[in-house]
Order: structure tokens, then C-alpha cells, then sequence
């Protein structure tokens, strides 16, 4: 079952690699669901697991921009959230209207391969600035090292929050996604 990280040859490797696995295990936590499913609140989090995916593209991408434009800041995006969801791009759960599980999962799967690229391709002292957000009060820059750890930090996060989601809208849990997701049957022989 396709559930552990891959083995990793050096630390630029091992950063990469663990960024693009969060992000595929939130990705794997999708696997089969319905639209309904996905615009689905079941539990105290105001986040539907559509809306976790939207959010964790938006940063991984973001996040890809930053590195390859490091030192400098990456360009601005063409439209905020704001201006998406006021178009009807993006609807109230931060799902686009074209939206599925299969979408989300292959967008989800680039932008961790197109976040691990980045991550392989710079030189990890490198200094890039900080966004202007509350969270990162008192940094203005940070090394893309730095960076790097914090997104699979983050997406960490992310991961389990997508399987709390998972479990509660159907009781299926991660190993079994995993398994199910690379085709193999559920349970395993000898569980």
C-alpha cells in the first residue's frame, strides 16, 4: 500500500519529496467522492474538503511562484479571492462550478510535482520575501529552506484535517484511500 513517503537521497530531495506527499495525501483523501461530498461541512470545521483542496492549490501554487522567483517576490496573482468568488468563478464553499473529486485530485497532484520542481531547482540559502500576512508578523524575509519546511508543515496540517473530513463524511480513513486509490482491494490480507 502506497502510504509512506519515498525514500529520499539528500536534503534538497527530502524536502521535495515530503512537500509533494502532503499534498498528495490530501489528494488521496478526495478519492471517489461527489460533488455533494466534496461541498460537504460534517464536522465543527467550517471547511468542506472541496474547499480544503482549493485552499492548499492556492498556496502550493503561490508557493511554486515564490521559489522560482526568489530573491524577488513573485508577480502578483491575476485575481483574488475576492474578485473569483464576486465573477462566480469560485462559489461560497470555494468550490469552482466545473469542480470534481478527479479535478481536484489531478490539479492537486500537479501542484505538488510542479511545488517539488520548484523546491529541486533552487539554491535552499537563498533569501525570498515574506507575504504580507498577519500570520508571518515580524519576517520579512525567509530562507526558501525555511519555506520549504514550513509548507509541509502546513500541508501537514492540511492532511490530517482532510482525513477528519474524510472519516466523518464516510468513515473511510487514510490507509484505506491509499489502498483504494492505487487499486488495490480493502482490507489487506492479514489485517
Amino acid at each position: 500500500m502506497p502510504f509512506l513517503t519515498a525514500e529520499t537521497t539528500d536534503e534538497r530531495d527530502s524536502l521535495a519529496t515530503f512537500a509533494q506527499q502532503q499534498i498528495d495525501q490530501i489528494a488521496t483523501a478526495l478519492h471517489r467522492l461527489d460533488r455533494e461530498q466534496l461541498a460537504q461541512i460534517p464536522s465543527a470545521s467550517e471547511m468542506s474538503l472541496g474547499a480544503l483542496a482549493r485552499h492548499v492549490l492556492l498556496i502550493s501554487e503561490r508557493a511554486a511562484e515564490s521559489f522560482h522567483a526568489a530573491p524577488d517576490a513573485p508577480p502578483a496573482p491575476a485575481s483574488t479571492l475576492d474578485q473569483l468568488m464576486a465573477e462566480g468563478t469560485i462559489s461560497s464553499e470555494a468550490l469552482r462550478e466545473k469542480d470534481t473529486a478527479d479535478s481536484l485530485i489531478e490539479q492537486l497532484q500537479q501542484a505538488g510535482a510542479g511545488l517539488a520542481a520548484a523546491i529541486r531547482e533552487v539554491d535552499l540559502e537563498t533569501r525570498g520575501p515574506v507575504p504580507d500576512q498577519p500570520w508571518f508578523e515580524g519576517r520579512t524575509t525567509w530562507s526558501l529552506r525555511w519555506h520549504a519546511l514550513h509548507l509541509i508543515e502546513e500541508n501537514a496540517r492540511h492532511a490530517g484535517h482532510a482525513d477528519i473530513l474524510r472519516e466523518s463524511i464516510d468513515g473511510k480513513t487514510a490507509y484505506e484511500l491509499n489502498a483504494l486509490a492505487a487499486g488495490e482491494g480493502w482490507p489487506p490480507a492479514g489485517w
